[in-house]
């Protein structure tokens, strides 16, 4: 089996097993307005790389530690992700129609039950953490770091910072820093959390650790300049929303910057660097993670 075809497989695989919790992880008991649970279940079931509850599964096998223990932590960053995006689509920021290839959460159910389904999700995500020590008796002190990593990725010195960021952005970027520094805080920070949080749950050491967010940096400045070029040159198909968009909406790129080939080098050189950090950190798995780093600079979606 090439190496394409098994990572592949291994994203199908564990792709299949996040959406099956995922759907179950809203309780029926619980007693919620009908459109607010349908709105938030639209959202969070509608498809998507998985990326990061992914890469939170990924960095635990790297340590050889316990996938079944890791399932509420990975579902509640695709929670967070999720709130993100409703968010981000609504028409006070990026006003977008489609995600993901269908209507975005707003034209579905209206402004106001996309907000609350976003928040919905944002606080269902550190209910779901604490089910890692109720369902699987995983440490508190542990639970403790994977809460407050979050809550500063996903805050506001993190993606919500980086949100804000790009859209006081919109008033004029003036140079690489700027954009990097929104690349970097609002899609690096939570594949940082995502990959720390493997490593909490799976026991690294603090090298360990230091070399999984340098890893999530790297690649995930990568695959936002990734997503960059692909909406430059990308399929619209494939991709599920319009290309060009970010030029309609007079977004300051990387491609905008440097180039659309300058900008495949940059993202060829940040994979490099984040896989050199986890080479020279001494896991006890590391293959995964490193076709993953592959995976997503050949990805065309």
């Amino acid at each position: 089996m090439s190496t394409d075809s098994s990572i592949q497989h291994y994203l199908e695989q564990k792709t299949a097993l996040i959406e099956a919790e995922l759907a179950e992880s809203l309780p029926e008991i619980w007693n919620i307005p009908d459109s607010l649970r349908e709105s938030m279940m639209y959202s969070l079931m509608a498809g998507g790389k998985r990326l990061r509850p992914i890469l939170v599964l990924t960095a635990v096998e790297a340590l050889k530690g316990s996938i079944e223990e890791a399932i509420p932590v990975a579902l509640a960053v695709e929670m967070i992700h999720t709130y993100s995006l409703i968010h981000d689509d609504l028409p006070a920021m990026d006003n977008d129609d489609y995600r993901r290839g269908k209507l975005t959460n707003h034209k579905v159910y209206g402004e106001a039950m996309a907000i609350l389904a976003g928040d919905g999700l944002l606080t269902h995500a550190f209910y779901s953490i604490v089910q890692a020590y109720r369902a699987y008796g995983v440490p508190a002190e542990t639970i403790v770091e994977i809460v407050e990593d979050l809550s500063r990725l996903a805050g506001a010195p993190g993606m919500v910072g980086g949100q804000a960021a790009d859209m006081l952005g919109e008033q004029g970027i003036t140079g690489l820093e700027q954009l990097e520094y929104i690349h970097l805080h609002k899609t690096s920070d939570l594949i940082v959390f995502s990959l720390k949080a493997g490593g909490h749950l799976g026991g690294a050491t603090p090298k360990q650790l230091q070399a999984l967010e340098k890893f999530g940096q790297h690649i995930g400045l990568a695959f936002q300049i990734q997503d960059d070029i692909l909406d430059v040159i990308g399929d619209e198909e494939k991709l599920g929303k319009p290309v060009k968009s970010d030029e309609k909406q007079q977004k300051v790129t990387y491609p905008y910057f440097v180039g659309i080939e300058a900008s495949k080098e940059k993202v060829v050189q940040l994979t490099e660097q984040g896989k050199q950090a986890l080479i020279d950190a001494d896991f006890p798995y590391v293959d995964r993670l490193l076709q993953l780093a592959d995976y997503l600079i050949q990805r065309d979606h």
